[in-house]
């Protein structure tokens, strides 16, 4: 038997905003039906996390959060610069894919779009698309910093061994930034969904969308709470375990089990 692919790692950003009327909604993205993973399904802005996802001065240019307590925070053995990229990628990829960038203008302020700066952003979000470097070639040319002290880190899943594509994925709450509307990027995305939790149960049962395991198991840790801003403050003080779940086979078709599962093995 081959030895199982080794993970890469990756960082995800769940948003949520509260509505008028009351409760709390989720940005759910759809992946194009032709990608490597996930294809078709409904899930959450993220992607890879690159080596170059933290340059020298990277942690200068991150607001409320040091190298060395982004390693004490996901634990696992994780360097200070290797840990800080969790948190950063999830950023950057958030704003490659739905174009919503967590970060703070020259003032201090949250970063908001406008007509005097939508333009230009969507040109950065294009560079960055191109290239991970491009995003701290951005936050310089417009003095801005990332919003990492926004983001609450709440899960950590390792896609099975018995897959050929895996990933070791972080997985990140934060409220949307005000602002700014999502966005699709028309290449790995292809729609987009703001839903209750409450909503996307009923969109699943009328097989409208399609979730895999983990988007499934951290949607119940969101739904546990009435509005956003509790969401993202709960989520990000919760004791992380790592989730790795194991493919068996039942009446022939694979199935996910979870640790604690007697089948698990």
């Amino acid at each position: 038997m081959p030895e199982p692919a080794i993970p890469s790692p990756a960082a995800t950003l769940v948003l949520l905003r509260d509505r008028p009327a009351g409760g709390l909604e989720i940005l759910l993205i759809q992946r194009h039906a032709k990608s490597k993973f996930a294809a078709g399904d409904y899930v959450f802005a993220g992607g890879k996390v690159e080596r170059d996802d933290v340059p020298p001065d990277g942690e200068r240019l991150c607001v409320g959060l040091t190298a060395a307590t982004a390693a004490g925070r996901l634990g696992g053995g994780l360097g200070p610069q290797e840990a800080l990229g969790y948190w950063i990628g999830a950023i950057r990829e958030a704003f490659e894919e739905v174009g919503m960038l967590l970060a703070y203008g020259p003032t201090g302020a949250p970063l908001r779009f406008d007509e005097t700066n939508r333009e230009r952003f969507a040109g950065y979000r294009a560079d960055c698309q191109e290239s991970n470097t491009a995003l701290f070639d951005m936050v310089r040319a417009e003095h801005l910093t990332l919003a990492t002290d926004q983001l609450g880190y709440f899960a950590h899943w390792i896609t099975p061994e018995e897959q050929p594509l895996r990933f070791d994925t972080r997985f990140f709450a934060a409220m949307a930034p005000l602002g700014q509307e999502p966005e699709v990027d028309g290449h790995e995305i292809v729609n987009l969904r703001w839903l209750s939790p409450e909503e996307i149960g009923d969109a699943i049962s009328r097989n409208e969308i399609t979730l895999r395991t983990p988007t499934l198991k951290n949607l119940e840790l969101v739904a546990g709470y009435p509005r956003a801003p509790e969401a993202v403050a709960g989520l990000g003080r919760r004791e992380v375990p790592t989730i790795r779940p194991r493919i068996i086979q039942v009446d022939g078709k694979p199935m996910p089990v979870l640790p604690g599962d007697p089948r698990w093995f």
